[in-house]
């Protein structure tokens, strides 16, 4: 599902912050984390850019893997173009502008997120970012961010506002009808973020009854479509242009900020991103042990922009040999340990 608001909430939350308290906050560090997002939630969507300032389960494997896959089918979603290094004219288009327009978050612990004390992107996803606009452009610097909401990332991508999305996305058989993916550059999965002294358990059952946020047009609310185990997840207004929406959110974080102020239960999100946010609160965890879905995030791009897909791929060939372990050690290992290394990439024939 892909819905085209861009909502802030900011209203919804200043409105909220007179009645309620924020829970589970510890300590100095805790609570710095805490104006940290909740300020970010007001900026978006806004441009910013480098020198111009506008789950466990994992392969492991870092050699390249051949699948034949026909273009027509999704047996195999996460099949990508076969690397090259060669300037198709959005490559050319691209070194002509001289900046790589990049869609990100500003506002997920770890992936992409503004640093408080500089006011800098920083994170897993920046890094890998960085990394492609210095291979087509040669500087890492050369780049263009623009924070996007979860719901306005394919839109982006089709209305040319950015050239690519590196932005936790999930390459699935839904999307890589609307855009084109690289190969996987992360494994993650769905899973259920709650109040450790919560009742629920997981992915199941102990959900009947509950207020459960999730980020429209994420894989988490489609999965919640599917099967939701009695969970409110759904406003009165879903899909309408409304601004105070409490379980369907344009961006993540707006959940966390939520199950804070106790207007929900729970959060279904990416364990990756789930992960991070039990990081900035010691009050919630992650529930249920291990993920219920296993997903692959993607560089991605429009549809037809087949030698800017082919570069990236070429990209995330060097990235995975050392840069990948390096960013992971980084950013995510201390809150998401255990995972050996990148997913193997996979391509389809042409």
């Amino acid at each position: 599902m892909t819905d085209t608001r861009t909502r802030t909430g900011t209203g919804l939350r200043d409105g909220f912050r007179t009645r309620f308290r924020f829970r589970g906050w510890g300590g100095v560090a805790g609570m710095a984390a805490a104006c940290a997002l909740t300020a970010a939630v007001t900026l978006l969507p806004l441009s910013h850019g480098g020198a111009d300032v506008i789950g466990s389960g994992q392969s492991g494997a870092t050699a390249s893997v051949v699948t034949p896959a026909k273009a027509d089918d999704c047996t195999d979603p996460e099949a990508s173009l076969p690397v090259s290094s060669a300037d198709g004219p959005n490559i050319t288009a691209i070194k002509q502008r001289g900046k790589l327009i990049v869609g990100v978050d500003q506002n997920s612990y770890r992936w992409g997120y503004r640093n408080p004390a500089t006011g800098g992107l920083e994170g897993f996803d920046i890094d890998l970012a960085r990394a492609i606009a210095a291979d087509i452009l040669g500087k890492p610097d050369a780049i263009i961010f623009r924070a996007i909401p979860t719901n306005q990332r394919i839109p982006a991508l089709n209305n040319g506002t950015v050239d690519i999305v590196v932005r936790t996305m999930t390459i699935n058989c839904a999307r890589i009808k609307q855009v084109a993916f690289s190969t996987a550059y992360f494994q993650s999965g769905q899973q259920v973020l709650a109040s450790k002294a919560s009742p629920i358990t997981g992915y199941n059952a102990s959900l009947a009854g509950k207020k459960v946020c999730s980020a429209e047009g994420s894989t988490a609310y489609e999965a919640l479509e599917k099967n939701s185990f009695g969970a409110k997840f759904k406003d009165a207004h879903d899909g309408q242009p409304q601004d105070e929406d409490i379980l369907t959110v344009s961006n993540q974080l707006d959940c966390l900020v939520r199950l804070q102020l106790g207007l929900v239960d729970a959060i279904v999100t990416d364990n990756a991103l789930g992960a991070g946010q039990a990081a900035q609160d010691p009050a919630i965890e992650l529930k249920g042990g291990k993920p219920f879905t296993t997903e692959y995030y993607g560089v991605a791009t429009k549809l037809g922009k087949d030698d800017l897909v082919r570069r990236v791929n070429k990209v995330l060939e060097e990235y995975r040999r050392s840069a990948w372990t390096q960013a992971y050690n980084k950013w995510l290992a201390a809150d998401l340990p255990g995972i050996a290394g990148p997913p193997a990439p996979k391509y389809r024939a042409g």
